[in-house]
């Protein structure tokens, strides 16, 4: 990975406090803090920038966003957040060809943590 070529997700946050902690459970750490906007990284090559919005959303199940983060080790990362995994018997292999599982960022963020099987 080059610093010239890479993409970075804006996530919507009412709540920095609650998705910080929860992104921090995944892996990663905070890098800057700018009051309203944060910046998160794992120093591998995740990165994601958290953004204040109060009342986002209105509705946690209508959130449509979704963030794929690709890990090496899925389930040292399923066992940090072993309780918020959403689909039972998680992580596996899906019929795609990926070894993974599910869980919801605070504002319901759906997050899917895998690799791809060889």
């Amino acid at each position: 990975m080059t610093e010239e070529h890479r993409v970075v997700a804006i996530v919507p946050s009412s709540d920095l406090d609650a998705s910080e902690r929860f992104y921090r459970r995944l892996g990663f750490e905070l890098v800057s803090d700018y009051g309203d906007y944060r910046i998160l990284a794992d120093g591998r090559g995740w990165h994601l920038h958290l953004n204040r919005m109060p009342g986002w959303p209105k509705k946690v199940e209508d959130n449509p966003f979704g963030l794929y983060l690709y890990v090496d080790d899925v389930d040292a990362v399923a066992a940090r957040v072993r309780e918020l995994i959403i689909e039972p018997g998680a992580p596996h292999a899906k019929p795609w060809g990926t070894y993974e599982f599910a869980v919801s960022d605070p504002t319901g963020v759906l997050v899917r943590i895998g690799r791809v099987i060889d």
